[in-house]
């Protein structure tokens, strides 16, 4: 177990937060176009990528094998930029602690199927009883959380 690894999941976590808090407050400052904050986000996001790996090099290579990808594997970037447009339009209406519990609870949930059953590629890591109750609990949790207060 490498803490590091740990440690940097957490941070990004972290910047998770911190991007839904900037891209709502720059939705607002641009007239509360929630799809126009997304589409500068992402902007600027692919920018700094494509910066880096120039610098980095041997982008080459990649892009020219992008092609010969199944087409469901450029999907992520779909599946991203609708992530960020719904916290963008989401984190000013429930807040960001149900959204981004609510959003976890997502996760956590489609990862262990995905692990469990190796989908899409992944490797297939069994789902044990004791993460199913670690799940279960964080999942109390996070209804003590969102509804604890009525």
């Amino acid at each position: 177990m490498n803490v590091i690894y740990y440690l940097m999941a957490f941070a990004a976590g972290l910047g998770i937060t911190l991007q839904t808090t900037l891209n709502g407050q720059l939705a607002k400052g641009i007239g509360g176009d929630s799809v126009a904050a997304a589409l500068f986000s992402f902007t600027a996001g692919a920018v700094c990528l494509g910066i880096y790996s120039l610098v980095r090099g041997g982008i080459a290579p990649s892009l020219i094998a992008i092609p010969a990808q199944p087409w469901w594997s450029l999907m992520g970037g779909v599946l991203g930029s609708c992530a960020l447009l719904s916290y963008v339009v989401l984190a000013p209406r429930i807040g960001l602690s149900a959204l981004l519990g609510l959003a976890i609870a997502g996760q956590i949930i489609s990862s262990l199927l995905i692990d469990h059953f190796g989908l899409l590629g992944a490797t297939e890591r069994p789902v044990s009883m004791i993460k199913l109750a670690g799940t279960l609990v964080m999942l109390i949790g996070l209804g003590i959380a969102l509804l604890g207060d009525r």
